[in-house]
């Protein structure tokens, strides 16, 4: 099952590199991995998409939480969340696939932040599947590069992720 690990940490020097290698060093796999500076600029926020059991889960949460960097721990799958993923691909626009390109994108709420004669970059936000289900709709030839940030996540509601 797939799980999103919100871990509030110091943010200094080589903290990325220890929680990275704690994944490394016992096996486990990072599917997804972002990291940025809290509203305190002492504290970065890392968001973590890995998959595994309950069992393995608990684990991984018992091993970061034992790291001298990590603040907080939380398992955002464990209660009611929100999970967004920011998408930018580019894609051929030429001739009649321009105004079908356009079309596609107002369907997945994309925006257009991009435009030269012969193509057309597009910014997307959503789930995975959301972001997924773009891609599997537009022809595979028309995409020139994607990039991805990886899923983020927050607590719904009164759920927060403070020191």
């Amino acid at each position: 099952m797939q799980h999103i690990i919100s871990v509030l940490l110091e943010n200094e020097a080589g903290a990325l590199s220890r929680v990275v290698g704690l994944f490394s060093a016992r096996g486990y796999n990072i599917e997804t991995l972002t990291v940025a500076p809290t509203e305190d600029g002492t504290l970065s926020r890392m968001t973590i998409v890995t998959r595994g059991s309950d069992e393995v889960i608990e684990q991984i949460t018992k091993h970061l939480n034992r790291l001298i960097e990590v603040v907080k721990v939380v398992d955002l799958t464990e209660g009611a969340h929100i999970e967004r993923e920011l998408m930018l691909i580019k894609v051929r626009a030429v001739g009649k696939e321009r105004e079908e390109m356009k079309r596609t994108a107002d369907i997945f709420r994309g925006r257009i932040i991009d435009v030269t004669d012969k193509t057309y970059t597009i910014e997307l936000t959503g789930n995975k599947s959301k972001l997924d289900a773009f891609i599997e709709s537009i022809d595979r030839v028309s995409i020139l590069e994607t990039v991805r940030t990886g899923g983020s996540g927050i607590g719904r509601g009164e759920r927060i992720l403070k020191a």
